[in-house]
């Protein structure tokens, strides 16, 4: 399954559309105001299926996962030099980025691959598209890119 990720291009908060591969609207992420970052996502309904909380008092930046109002658990980057490290205390997934940032894999405990995240260029705004092996992990995958773009948005 593959999901367009797109950041609103006027916007006062972080706003995105989730489209899937044939143009449909799946999910709405909506910033709200908040010390960090909290994105709250909707399916094209209107209904919430999920947070992303920034934790804005640690030493690397942290955030809480949320799936229909229950915690499933933090994405926290790790520290390094070249390419940047996520590791999520949820199924035992970890996520490894490339050197300019652009691409991600999203790994299970035993290295296979869950998603893969690539950054469009030449785009007015933020433009990845995630390809999920298991249209099950889609939502998951979705929210560990948001943290991830939220992160990134927070250096800039």
């Amino acid at each position: 399954m593959k999901l367009l990720f797109k950041q609103r291009l006027f916007s006062w908060f972080d706003s995105y559309d989730i489209y899937d591969e044939f143009g449909n609207t799946v999910y709405v992420v909506k910033g709200q105001l908040s010390w960090g970052h909290k994105l709250v996502i909707y399916d094209a309904d209107g209904n919430e299926v999920g947070m992303v909380v920034q934790k804005v008092i640690t030493l690397l930046p942290k955030f809480e996962i949320y799936k229909q109002g229950s915690y499933i658990g933090c994405l926290s980057k790790e520290f390094s030099i070249f390419t940047p490290h996520y590791n999520i205390d949820y199924n035992g997934w970890h996520i490894d980025g490339s050197f300019f940032e652009w691409d991600y894999s999203i790994l299970d405990k035993d290295g296979n691959l869950v998603a893969s995240i690539g950054k469009e260029l030449l785009h007015l705004t933020d433009t990845y598209v995630i390809d999920v092996q298991d249209p099950e992990d889609a939502l998951d995958a979705l929210m560990f890119v948001l943290a991830i773009d939220a992160e990134k948005c927070s250096r800039d």
